[in-house]
C-alpha cells in the first residue's frame, strides 16, 4: 500500500517494528533529508496565486510531505498538483514519483486520515467554514491572513481550535521577518519611551458590487466557489481569474468576499501595531471617525492611539513614543535616534517571541504542541481591528468597542455587522 493511503499513526507503528530488523543511519539518506515517517503530511485548500508561494515555502523546509490539494477550479488544482509532484520527482530522481492528488471538495481532503495539517489559502469568505471543519477533523491549521471576514467568524475559529486542541498559525508572516521583530523589540523594551501614536498606512474599506456577469470557464465549480456566501454573485474573471491572468484576484475589494485594503494589507500592519502595543489578546476601546479625511483613530485603554488614513503608497507601521520613533516596512527599518535600530536583543532581554521562519515555526509547534508565533487568537484579534474599522467606515461614525465582550456598546446597528448571513450548510 502507498503511505498516503495509510493512517499515519499506524504507519509510524509499523516503522517501529521494521526498525528492529533494519536500521538505516540518517546520514545515509542524505544531508537535510527526513524519512517519510518523520515528515508532516500537508493538505492544501485553495490552489490560486497565493498558494504557489506557500507551497514553495513549505517544500523548502524539507519537513513536509504535501499529499493532497483541493480547489474548485480544476485547472488550478491540476497545476498545483503537477508542480508538487514534479518537485518530489526531482528530489527522488524518479520521473514517475507521485505524492499529491487533486480533490475538488475540501471536505474529502479533511476526511483523509493520513493528513496531519492543512494550509488554507482560499478567499476570505471561506476561511471560517474551512478552519472550523478542519479543527473538527483533527487537523492542525495554517490559515492565510486576514483570518476572518467577520468578528464572530474569527471567534468561532478560536473556539474550534481550543475545543479540539489544534495548533493554528495565522499567515501573518511579517512576525517572522527580522525588521519587524526588531521594531517590536525596540517598542516593547521601552527604547522609545511610552508609545503615544502608531500610524498605519494601508488602503481603505471594500466597495459595493459593480461587476458584470461573464462566461464561466470550464472546470470551475462556481457554486462551491461562492460557498458560505448568502449573497450569490455571477462569475467574473476579476474574482477568480483564469490561469493566464497576471493580476491578483480582486475578490478582496468587494464587501461580499473581502475587506479591501483594510484587511488585505491591514492584517499585516495592524498586526504589527497590536504586537508592539502588547495587545495580542485585546484591542481598542474606541474608534473615532473623521469626516473631512475619512480616517480613523483607534483609542486604547492605555492611552495609545493607532491612526489610519485610507491611502496608497508604501504600507508601513510608524510608532511614535515620548523618547523616539520606529518606522518599519518590508525591508526597511528607520529609528529616531538613528542609532536605536542597532540595539541588540538576546533571549534574556527580549520580551518578544522570535521566529525567523514562519513555516518552520508552525511545523515546530505541531511537534511540540505549543502555540506558534501568530496563534489563532492573535490572528483573530488583528482581523477584528480591521473588521471593526470597516464597520466604522461603513456607518461613517464613531464607535465604542468592548474588546473583552467583542461587541459595540449600546449599538444594535453596528453589532449586527459583526457577523453575516451564511448558507446553512456552511455556518459556523
Amino acid at each position: 500500500m502507498e503511505i498516503n493511503s495509510l493512517n499515519r499513526r499506524d504507519f509510524l507503528k509499523a516503522g517501529a517494528v521494521l526498525s528492529s530488523f533494519m536500521i538505516v543511519p540518517r546520514h545515509v539518506l542524505g544531508k537535510g533529508y527526513l524519512a517519510p515517517s518523520d515528515k508532516i503530511a500537508l493538505g492544501f485548500i485553495g490552489c490560486g496565486r497565493q498558494s504557489g508561494g506557500l507551497r514553495n515555502r513549505f517544500l523548502d523546509t524539507m519537513e513536509t510531505q504535501i499529499v493532497a490539494a483541493s480547489d474548485v477550479y480544476a485547472v488550478k488544482r491540476e497545476a498545483f498538483v503537477t508542480n508538487v509532484n514534479k518537485w518530489y520527482a526531482e528530489k527522488a530522481a524518479q520521473s514517475n514519483y507521485k505524492s499529491a492528488i487533486g480533490i475538488e471538495d475540501f471536505r474529502e481532503l479533511l476526511a483523509r486520515k493520513d493528513i496531519d495539517a492543512v494550509v488554507i489559502a482560499a478567499p476570505d469568505h471561506w476561511h471560517a467554514s474551512m478552519a472550523v471543519r478542519a479543527a473538527e477533523a483533527g487537523k492542525d491549521i495554517y490559515c492565510e491572513k486576514p483570518l476572518s471576514l467577520t468578528v464572530r467568524e474569527g471567534r468561532a475559529m478560536v473556539d474550534a481550535t481550543r475545543k479540539h486542541n489544534r495548533v493554528f498559525q495565522t499567515g501573518s508572516m511579517q512576525r517572522s521577518a527580522k525588521e519587524f521583530t526588531q521594531a517590536v523589540q525596540l517598542v516593547q523594551s521601552g527604547a522609545i519611551g511610552k508609545v503615544k501614536q502608531v500610524f498605519v498606512n494601508v488602503g481603505g474599506p471594500p466597495k459595493a458590487w459593480d461587476l458584470k456577469e461573464e462566461t464561466k470557464p470550464d472546470g470551475l465549480n462556481w457554486d462551491l466557489w461562492m460557498g458560505p456566501n448568502a449573497m450569490n454573485r455571477p462569475y467574473n474573471n476579476e474574482l477568480a481569474p483564469v490561469m493566464t491572468a497576471t493580476f491578483w484576484p480582486k475578490w478582496r475589494d468587494y464587501i461580499e468576499f473581502g475587506g479591501g485594503g483594510m484587511t488585505d494589507w491591514g492584517a499585516h500592519m495592524f498586526d504589527i501595531a497590536q504586537w508592539g502595543l502588547g495587545m495580542d489578546n485585546s484591542g481598542p476601546v474606541e474608534l473615532v471617525y473623521s469626516e473631512p479625511t475619512k480616517g480613523l483613530v483607534y483609542k486604547y485603554a492605555n492611552g495609545a492611539e493607532v491612526i489610519h488614513r485610507p491611502m496608497e503608497g508604501k504600507q508601513h507601521c510608524h510608532f511614535v513614543g515620548t523618547d523616539g520613533e520606529v518606522f518599519v516596512a518590508r525591508g526597511e527599518l528607520r529609528t529616531t535616534p538613528e542609532t536605536l535600530k542597532e540595539k541588540t536583543f538576546t533571549s534574556e532581554n527580549s520580551k518578544v517571541y522570535v521566529s525567523d521562519n514562519h513555516y518552520k515555526d508552525f511545523l515546530n509547534a505541531i511537534r511540540t504542541r505549543k502555540p506558534p508565533i501568530c496563534d489563532v487568537e492573535v490572528g483573530h484579534r488583528t482581523a477584528s481591528v480591521c473588521n471593526i474599522g470597516n464597520i466604522a467606515y461603513r456607518l461613517q461614525r464613531s464607535l465604542t468597542w468592548n474588546p473583552k465582550k467583542e461587541e459595540f456598546k449600546k449599538d444594535k446597528e453596528a453589532n449586527q455587522l459583526l457577523g453575516r448571513d451564511m448558507k446553512a450548510e456552511w455556518k459556523v
